[in-house]
């Protein structure tokens, strides 16, 4: 089996990952502009990538809203890449730079129906903190908002 590779998520990765979204989140898929937003608005995006072939396996971004708050914006692997430790590996690395910009407490919305992401949050100490109804607005499905604050 490949490495992964983790590196900062730059603008040419953004045809590469727009397939990936489709595919995981349907109609609630980002569009190219959401990402070059987050890019132009300097908000930390890491890629994990196959150290064979440069293949984008998954992404995950961090907001940081100081002085001491933070919001995850996306985790997301490739189908076909999943259950390999590729977003306990995104999560970790972006949780670190939360660390190293002194954040607090750091937040996140999951889909209600996304157990396996819930479960991933939960062992990283993230806890349910409140629910926003009809949050991803095509499909109507509740987000569960989580938040893990550092002691």
């Amino acid at each position: 089996m490949s490495q992964v590779r983790l590196g900062r998520f730059r603008w040419w990765h953004i045809d590469q990952v727009l397939p990936l979204e489709a595919d995981l989140f349907g109609a609630e898929q980002w569009s190219p502009a959401m990402f070059w937003n987050e890019l132009a608005n300097g908000h930390h995006y890491l890629v994990a990538t196959d150290d064979d072939d440069g293949t984008v396996l998954g992404y995950a971004g961090l907001m940081v809203a100081p002085p001491d708050e933070a919001w995850v914006q996306n985790v997301a692997v490739r189908r076909d890449a999943q259950r390999r430790g590729i977003g306990r590996l995104l999560l970790e690395a972006l949780l670190a730079e939360a660390a190293r910009r002194g954040v607090r407490s750091t937040l996140l919305e999951v889909a209600a129906d996304n157990g396996p992401a819930q479960r991933l949050y939960a062992m990283y100490g993230f806890e349910p903190i409140g629910v926003r109804r009809g949050y991803y607005q095509l499909s109507n499905t509740d987000a569960l908002v989580m938040q893990r604050n550092e002691d």
